[in-house]
């Protein structure tokens, strides 16, 4: 198909497939003139996940070309997964700092709370992981609210996204072929966050009802 097809097809202006492609996110297609190019189905779904991964995922260019890049490289659906998920955002937002030492208790505080969790789900999670360093924020900012998220208490939450983590990966396993594993991998990993969130706060409004009635 002629470039012009490939942006009917995908819903991407041809001024943005040439900006990809010339950012390295899609693959040439196959030259038949000086100045023509034909496009198969593999760029067709290069650019679903590249609109993914941009305007869903929330990825910068670049981050979304090391993604790619990575997943080109992979071969089985672990690998896919964890490439995709440590480019991802990490979902916490940072208050400001206030005084030095406070924020170094606080801190520590929260670190030695994220690894007694860790400790208590024997999860195997470098201390390096960007979801480390992001609950580890998360909670310390509830510590500001006097929030009580102990480890105790967050290991019933935590042992629900065990059961989350699992079908998730049950539904990846089932997509083998590279494009389309990369892009389930997205929507596993990235996408299906706001349907999850929603679906806890019907769970919670239900909840609410039955007790006020």
């Amino acid at each position: 198909m002629k470039i012009s097809e490939l942006s009917r097809r995908t819903g991407v202006p041809v001024a943005s497939i040439k900006y990809f492609r010339r950012e390295g996110l899609l693959p040439a297609g196959r030259a038949t003139a000086a100045t023509l190019a034909e496009y198969g189905e593999e760029h067709v779904q290069r650019l679903r996940l590249i609109k993914a991964l941009t305007t869903l995922g929330g990825l910068s260019i670049a981050a979304a070309r090391d993604v790619l890049t990575a997943v080109d490289q992979t071969e089985s659906t672990d690998e896919t997964l964890k490439e995709i998920s440590y480019a991802l955002p990490v979902p916490v937002a940072q208050a400001p700092a206030g005084d030095a030492d406070e924020e170094a208790e606080a801190a520590a505080a929260a670190a030695a709370d994220v690894a007694d969790l860790i400790a208590a789900m024997d999860w195997q999670v470098p201390g390096t992981s960007p979801h480390v360093q992001g609950l580890t924020t998360a909670l310390r900012e509830l510590r500001r609210l006097d929030a009580d998220y102990r480890p105790e208490r967050l290991v019933r939450y935590a042992e629900l996204a065990c059961s989350v983590a699992r079908l998730d990966l049950e539904r990846a396993a089932a997509f083998e072929n590279s494009p389309t594993l990369a892009e389930q991998a997205v929507v596993v990993v990235a996408l299906s966050g706001p349907l999850l969130e929603l679906l806890r706060r019907l769970a919670q409004e239900d909840q609410v009802r039955r007790r006020s009635a």
